[in-house]
């Protein structure tokens, strides 16, 4: 059963995609992004809600209520300033094999889960909007690919 409270309630304004920032064809694990934000950065709670793998398995980092009102036991640490009305969600990649150059790494199996994942979320929360994270953040490169376009070209208005 999911959590609820009447409290810090706040209507979801975004979905904010990212990539881990690593190279493509990498296997990625949740424990390594919980080392990654808990104990390297010292966050108190790790940036994604969701995690897209190379195979399109998507894994659940952070419960929600999957509803369109982000509650104060769900924020996550996605972008600065744009938490608390927020949910993020990462696809593993966003940088070449060399592990340099930024590259769109996603994987056919990644863009379905994604997709998926877009549209359900534009459902439950049609007035916000899908965005990536260099969207927020000029200084970034992540999601390593225009969310704006792909968001269109897979039918969802914004």
């Amino acid at each position: 059963m999911a959590k609820t409270t009447t409290t810090q309630r706040v209507p979801i304004q975004y979905l904010v995609i990212h990539c881990t920032d690593t190279p493509e064809g990498r296997h990625i694990t949740s424990d390594d992004i919980r080392r990654w934000h808990l104990k390297e950065r010292g966050w108190k709670q790790v940036g994604y809600t969701d995690m897209i793998h190379l195979d399109g398995t998507v894994e659940r980092l952070v419960e929600n209520n999957d509803d369109a009102y982000v509650d104060g036991w769900e924020v996550t640490n996605g972008v600065r300033g744009y938490n608390r009305h927020s949910r993020h969600v990462v696809y593993v990649g966003g940088k070449a094999r060399n592990g340099i150059a930024y590259k769109d790494t996603r994987t056919p199996e990644q863009i379905k889960a994604l997709t998926k994942i877009c549209k359900e979320f534009a459902e439950i929360a049609p007035n916000a909007k899908i965005v990536g994270h260099r969207d927020l953040n000029k200084a970034k490169d992540c999601p390593c690919f225009d969310v704006k376009a792909f968001v269109k070209e897979i039918g969802i208005k914004q």
